[in-house]
């Protein structure tokens, strides 16, 4: 049994309420849910009970994660490269830092160099990579999780400058490490609660 206009406008404007960015997979998507639909109308069943049969069985978790699945697939081997060498620049800035750490209690030589550039592509490469993926992952989700990677990120940084500046004698530590204490406390941790709480009572 054909669907009629006005269903088939149904079913459009429900995907497109799903806020799909790829046209071709909107396309796709409506089409199988007409198709869907159509091919048990007129069995007993209410249209809006077969449009929600459809939507269910095709995306259980909503029809904007397909569009990520998809999105990964189709980026699937730029995204492991780019996952490969954030690992490989934390391992590099890992084994750097603990190089620097030994040389500075053995009293060998470049102990401060090591320890400085192992800190730093640590600190500045590393986790803004890190916190970049995992922005990615929660860009779907609630405001309050993403502030909390940003906002964790930021924290994370301003603090581990002022470590480093008091460890090389620097001026300024003192003011890097109120600023990344402050917010840490009043950025930080209200929205690392507040996600708390959110999932809790979920």
């Amino acid at each position: 049994m054909k669907l009629t206009s006005k269903q088939e406008d149904i079913v459009r404007n429900y995907v497109d309420s799903q806020g799909l960015k790829i046209l071709s997979l909107r396309d796709d998507i409506v089409d199988h849910l007409c198709c869907v639909i159509e091919s048990e109308l007129g069995k007993g069943k209410s249209f809006d009970h077969l449009l929600q049969e459809a939507i269910t069985d095709l995306a259980p978790n909503g029809l904007i994660n397909i569009e990520r699945k998809t999105i990964f697939l189709l980026n699937a081997k730029r995204i492991l490269l780019m996952k490969k060498l954030m690992y490989l620049i934390g391992f590099i800035g890992s084994v750097t830092l603990a190089t620097g750490i030994t040389f500075k209690l053995l009293w060998y030589p470049g102990a401060n160099i090591l320890f400085t550039i192992g800190f730093l592509t640590l600190l500045l490469v590393f986790m803004p990579l890190f916190a970049f993926e995992k922005y990615k992952v929660a860009i779907s989700k609630a405001i309050s999780e993403r502030m909390k990677i940003i906002l964790g990120l930021i924290a994370a940084v301003i603090t581990g400058l002022s470590g480093l500046f008091k460890l090389m004698h620097l001026q300024g530590a003192e003011v890097l490490l109120l600023a990344g204490a402050f917010v840490f406390t009043v950025g930080y941790l209200p929205f690392f609660f507040f996600t708390m709480y959110k999932k809790s009572i979920a």
